[in-house]
């Protein structure tokens, strides 16, 4: 039955189709790769939250590309119309209260949210369909990202696709078994289509759950499906500065941030807004090494180069392996105070040592050709000192300051999308006393090790 909701201005150009069930319909078993048009996106907000959120989603939506719907409470006021065609058309969810549970439910506005899911899949415009991604209004997507990844999957079988908070807190509070909502999760359309006949009744058993998250992580696994998590997403259960976690990314594809209100800007001297469409300039070249770590040496000076592309580059006064680097940095607070541990995945440190210390550089801009040439085989990113560290050179390793560097060039191939789950080696190129510092990636050479 189509939502209740009033007009939206604009509509997906796919053309509507009455629901297809799998035994009878061709549309959904199919051999040909995943793209974004098999993605239906369903997003959830509230008008109160919507004005101030709405640049996080149009920083990654594609107008007349991306499918789906801006979920809200209530119609939009009038100072949020005309709807702009640069974001998701809205609907408006159903009244709950018609639900014969509705008295007993702890927290209805959570069961609206989950409710989302059924509400777009009645809205029969599920022709070619094969997930349906369920986010937030301050989600952040990297689309390319999504798409490689739930092309692994075979969505004509049952999966439930997400990730866990940050913090262990967070986890033991709700469930270490629930995708969460904020960070998105993805739903195959063959468990879509088996939870649309049984929601209301799943709500019906859990009245006392008090996060859609939670309910929707019971209803599947009450039809035996459970969490798989993919390392890529993230919830960002955690507050204050985050860049050392985002400069020690796992090697999975970059697939969503989430709580930017609750975090400072990613980069220095911006705003939130500033701060998330400037990541977005590397992500529109080559979302496949966005945030991929890249370390290399500069042996000679005792130096250990770290890149995070698209992102920052530290640079440490000693030679540090890969297995230490890739623990991120605990620049960044838990989402709750609590007695250690704190946090799902090990991290290290900040430390004034001037040999651990980094010197910190932020993505200052990207370009996709070399300079002064019309070729587009490399993309060239730039990355500028945030700060001066204010400590000594690292003595015990000669004295080898790498003050006088404000500017490092990252070259990276633009001829296809980095391998997933492969990591990439790097050459570092650098005269002594000069400011700038030019590093090449590269294909790692076989049984090279980075240490």
């Amino acid at each position: 039955m189509p939502s209740s909701g009033p007009s939206i201005q604009q509509k997906p150009q796919l053309s509507s189709l009455q629901i297809l069930w799998k035994a009878s319909s061709p549309n959904n078993v199919t051999s040909s790769p995943t793209n974004l048009s098999h993605i239906m996106f369903v997003l959830v907000g509230c008008i109160r939250t919507w004005k101030y959120r709405r640049p996080y989603i149009e920083a990654w939506w594609r107008e007349n590309k991306s499918r789906g719907n801006i979920w809200l409470d209530v119609a939009p006021t009038q100072e949020l119309l005309p709807w702009p065609s640069s974001s998701p058309p809205f609907r408006v969810n159903e009244d709950i209260k018609k639900l014969k549970i509705y008295p007993k439910l702890v927290n209805p506005v959570e069961v609206r949210i989950y409710r989302s899911v059924l509400e777009t899949f009645r809205l029969e415009d599920n022709k070619d369909v094969r997930w349906f991604v369920m986010a937030d209004d301050d989600s952040l997507f990297f689309l390319d990202n999504l798409v490689e990844v739930l092309g692994k999957y075979d969505h004509t079988k049952y999966y439930y696709i997400g990730t866990n908070s940050e913090c262990i807190k967070s986890n033991y509070d709700f469930s270490f078994d629930m995708g969460y909502g904020g960070a998105g999760y993805a739903l195959s359309y063959a468990l879509v289509e088996a939870l649309a006949s049984t929601i209301d009744e799943c709500i019906e058993r859990y009245p006392h759950l008090y996060v859609s998250d939670y309910l929707s992580s019971s209803c599947s696994a009450d039809l035996g499906v459970d969490l798989i998590i993919e390392k890529g997403i993230h919830q960002i259960d955690l507050r204050g500065d985050i860049s050392g976690l985002l400069s020690s990314h796992p090697k999975s594809p970059l697939i969503t941030l989430h709580h930017f209100d609750a975090i400072a800007p990613i980069f220095p001297s911006m705003n939130r807004t500033e701060a998330v469409n400037h990541l977005m300039k590397p992500a529109k070249l080559d979302q496949s090494r966005l945030l991929q770590q890249t370390i290399c040496y500069l042996r000679r000076s005792n130096w250990t180069f770290s890149i995070s592309w698209g992102y920052s580059a530290h640079i440490y006064e000693s030679i540090f392996p890969r297995s230490i680097l890739r623990r991120p940095l605990e620049t960044f607070r838990p989402w709750k105070e609590d007695r250690p541990p704190l946090f799902m995945f090990n991290t290290r440190r900040p430390s004034n040592d001037p040999c651990k210390a980094p010197h910190v550089f932020s993505l200052e801009g990207v370009l996709d050709r070399d300079e002064g040439s019309s070729s587009h085989e490399h993309i060239i990113t730039t990355y500028s000192r945030s700060l001066q560290r204010n400590l000594p050179a690292c003595s015990s390793n000669g004295n080898h300051s790498a003050d006088p560097i404000v500017k490092i060039q990252v070259v990276s191939p633009s001829t296809g999308r980095k391998e997933a789950g492969r990591i990439e080696c790097c050459d570092v190129d650098y005269v002594a006393g000069k400011d700038i510092a030019n590093v090449k990636l590269r294909a790692c050479m076989k049984s090279e090790v980075l240490a």
